[in-house]
């Protein structure tokens, strides 16, 4: 396994990160977010969680939201029970919806605090390394989101503070104001990034370096799209079947020629195709580590394998060649007429 830094932390991260949203499932609540179906489940996890440990893997990322909070406590009793809390680095994420009432999601003051304790107790552990906001919140001003999260830091229940998928000026107006108030400030951020959604290089990305964030890009290969697991044609695995959000992030004819593109490179190389869409984000420019994922061992053995593959210049040539913008996908991007509607 590779390390680095976690942004301008003293912090060390093994390049790659294991991304639990997989482990859970269960009966997910009507309220929460999340698709049915493809999880693993506690007992099968353990195996995901051996192999990455022992591979090296010291990061692990989950969110309150994933199965309504069963991905933490099946990620928490693993590391638990299979490592040492002082040797890995531990993050997970709140916003989304954790009960049917208005105020268990978001980011007021409120529902921070609250949310901080019950991930806590679901981990089975006494502080989180990395607490990231999952989305930006329009309602609460931003002081009220920055000072809540600035006091779990002081009170020892969180070492970091990241965020997640929202506008360069949203996160640039954070880092602002928490200066501006003498307030931890975010540390990460946990962008949509991959071959087929390029977008964040614009401006995210850029920002990111220019102030010394850790990016820590979600769905490198696109949700499985880059593995070969879905044609023009349509899906073939389970977890696409009932995976809708992806059928709205990838569809363009653009999208299919790099999926075969990194197919056909692969095919030289003689390696999962998967190795190869990890391989081009750990390469490019800012990535601090990218959240990977798996159902199945072997795709995550596949994965970790995947920090020893460099690719030539002429590859990642070949597989940036057929990208076209896209809309913003993956979080909600602000527009004048909504905001104006708010004013």
């Amino acid at each position: 396994m590779q390390f680095t830094t976690l942004g301008r932390t003293g912090v060390t991260v093994s390049r790659l990160c294991l991304g639990c949203m997989s482990y859970g499932g269960g009966d997910i609540p009507s309220w929460a977010s999340g698709t049915k179906g493809w999880h693993v489940n506690k007992e099968d996890a353990r195996e995901h969680f051996k192999i990455a440990l022992d591979a090296g893997v010291n990061f692990f990322d989950t969110a309150d939201v994933y199965s309504a909070g069963l991905s933490e406590e099946i990620t928490g009793a693993h590391l638990k029970d299979m490592a040492s809390r002082d040797d890995i680095v531990v993050a997970t994420k709140v916003h989304g919806p954790m009960g049917p009432g208005p105020n268990r999601r978001g980011l007021s003051r409120k529902h921070i605090i609250e949310a901080c304790e019950n991930s806590l107790r679901r981990l089975q552990m006494d502080y989180v390394d990395l607490y990231q906001i999952h989305r930006f919140d329009p309602l609460p001003a931003i002081e009220e989101t920055l000072e809540a999260l600035d006091s779990l830091v002081r009170a020892g229940k969180v070492r970091y503070l990241g965020a997640s998928s929202m506008a360069a000026w949203q996160l640039a107006k954070f880092l602002f104001t928490a200066r501006q108030n003498g307030w931890h400030s975010f540390l990460s951020m946990q962008n949509h990034y991959n071959l087929v959604y390029r977008e964040e290089e614009r401006e995210m990305i850029p920002l990111c370096i220019d102030q010394g964030l850790a990016v820590l890009p979600w769905s490198p290969l696109a949700r499985g799209f880059l593995t070969g697991s879905r044609t023009r044609e349509g899906g073939s695995t389970q977890r696409f079947a009932g995976d809708t959000f992806a059928k709205q992030l990838y569809f363009k004819e653009s999208d299919f020629t790099i999926a075969d593109t990194v197919q056909e490179v692969a095919q030289k190389r003689g390696i999962p195709a998967a190795q190869i869409a990890c391989a081009w984000i750990l390469q490019a420019p800012g990535v601090t580590a990218p959240i990977i994922g798996a159902t199945k061992t072997q795709q995550l053995s596949e994965l970790i394998a995947a920090v020893d593959v460099k690719l030539t210049p002429d590859e990642v040539a070949a597989l940036e060649s057929a990208y076209e913008p896209h809309a913003i996908l993956g979080h909600t991007q602000p527009t004048p007429k909504a905001m104006a509607a708010k004013t």
